[in-house]
């Protein structure tokens, strides 16, 4: 693209869910969007992250229903991966879903631009793009440049056989033995997609629990004990110095322990994509790795504004989505603040994990005094029908109103189901409001009608303690 004198009113840096939601969301209110993005658009979240995972994810999922047919009265010979195909499935989903946003932003007038984007001074972006610079000009900035894989200091991490989420959403053959470093989302995600598809999954954690900061203690502790039953072998407390060559495997060392694969996956999460560009020389306030912004998501220089993985925060796609249309408004002429309250966090293992607002350890830190209510999904007729009854429901209350708090879930399409728990935080809403709305029978959701009903102690389906 050549430079132009030609003032857009907004150019976005990032075509990921922030960017690409914003250029949609502003271009809908009227405004002339350039999007800058230097590979494909839809970010890490529909090309490398959130979509072709949940594609495996899914796959994995019908695949040991398929094995429990039996279970079922029925009959599946031979249930098998064919990986070729499950990643050529996976691949198709994704370029669907891809072209499926870049033809909105045709429809909408959003122009792309396919190049490398750096805030150049407030007003304007320099892009470089087939090795020639130029400038986009325009009357608000948008920084949308996402996130990258935490790059941690662990010896041997650059061998032949350790591989990134990236690698794993890629691989032609299911390793034998895996080894995961990292218990969080990402890495727990993939451990359930490897063991379902025939590897020996072992789990390292350097923190003294699964999913640190990242959901309920004790809906974690009850998924570490799910998976341990399944033969998944988890290793709290052990942080990986390096990683070395052995033959034919690779050897892992934490501490004093050694841990044998075919594959490593380092899975220790992923920081704001802001190294490679100089935003304190621009005198943009910056936290760490994180561009500092108010809750309009405007940085501290004129008309330039942040959103997304580059904000710090929860790292989420939807978290990112909501950011993308509150700056949309605000560079428009609205006044729109973001507000977090009822930001779910979805897990997808196996069994799904879902939450949102305060866990009960924030809850009480905060000086709250709460009520917890819980339901086990054992006593949910529909989880029954599933044959997943491991799972449990817990609301966090305030002790005298009922107001809703926190919601955590483990189950069955505890990622669906969470959507009542952040509307419920996201209006203010009682426990006695959750109990007192009719849920279809039989249906998962009534889990959450009999843990609102817990609050008064008055669950119908499980004995109150």
């Amino acid at each position: 693209m050549s430079g132009t004198s030609e003032i857009a009113d907004v150019a976005v840096l990032g075509g990921g869910p922030a960017g690409y939601v914003a250029a949609l969301a502003a271009a809908q209110r009227g405004a002339r969007v350039i999007l800058v993005e230097k590979q494909r658009v839809g970010g890490t979240c529909l090309n490398v992250g959130c979509i072709p995972t949940k594609v495996l994810t899914t796959a994995a999922d019908l695949l040991v229903r398929c094995r429990r047919a039996g279970d079922f009265g029925l009959s599946v010979p031979q249930a098998s991966a064919n990986l070729a195909a499950l990643m050529a499935y996976k691949q198709t989903t994704v370029d669907q879903l891809v072209g499926g946003v870049e033809h909105l932003l045709r429809a909408r007038r959003v122009a792309v631009v396919h190049g490398e984007a750096q805030l150049a001074r407030p007003g304007f972006l320099s892009v470089l793009e087939n090795e020639t610079i130029s400038e986009i000009p325009a009357r608000h900035i948008i920084l949308a440049p996402g996130s990258v894989t935490a790059d941690l200091p662990i010896e041997g991490r650059d061998l032949p056989g350790v591989i990134t989420s990236t690698e794993a959403l890629n691989l032609d053959t299911v390793p034998a033995r895996l080894v995961v470093v990292g218990g969080g989302v990402i890495g727990l995600e993939f451990a359930c997609i490897y063991e379902a598809l025939g590897s020996q999954v072992t789990v390292l954690e350097m923190a003294s629990n699964l999913l640190p900061d990242a959901t309920d203690e004790s809906i974690a502790k009850r998924l570490q004990s799910i998976l341990r039953r399944r033969g998944m072998a988890i290793q709290t407390g052990a942080a990986v110095q390096k990683i070395v060559s052995g033959g034919d495997a690779l050897k892992v060392y934490a501490g004093e322990l050694m841990f044998e694969a075919e594959k490593v996956l380092i899975a220790t999460g992923r920081w704001p994509n802001t190294s490679a560009i100089d935003y304190g020389e621009l005198g943009l306030r910056m936290s760490g790795r994180a561009i500092v912004v108010d809750d309009c998501m405007a940085t501290n220089l004129p008309n330039v504004w942040a959103i997304g993985d580059a904000v710090g925060g929860w790292m989420l796609a939807h978290k990112a989505m909501v950011e993308g249309r509150v700056v949309a408004e605000n560079v428009t002429g609205g006044r729109r603040h973001a507000d977090y309250r009822s930001v779910p966090n979805v897990i997808f293992t196996r069994p799904e994990i879902a939450s949102v607002g305060l866990t009960e350890a924030q809850a009480r830190a905060n000086g709250v005094e709460i009520k917890v209510s819980q339901f086990l999904l054992s006593a949910n007729p529909r989880a029954r029908i599933h044959g997943e009854t491991d799972g449990i429901a817990r609301l966090i209350c305030e002790a005298g109103s009922g107001r809703i708090l926190g919601v955590h879930l483990l189950g069955p399409h505890a990622t669906d189901l969470i959507a009542e728990g952040a509307l419920a935080v996201q209006l203010g809403a009682t426990a006695d409001d959750l109990a007192w709305t009719t849920h279809a029978h039989p249906t998962l959701p009534e889990a959450m009608l009999e843990v609102a009903l817990g609050f008064r102690d008055a669950a119908i389906h499980m004995q109150s303690r």
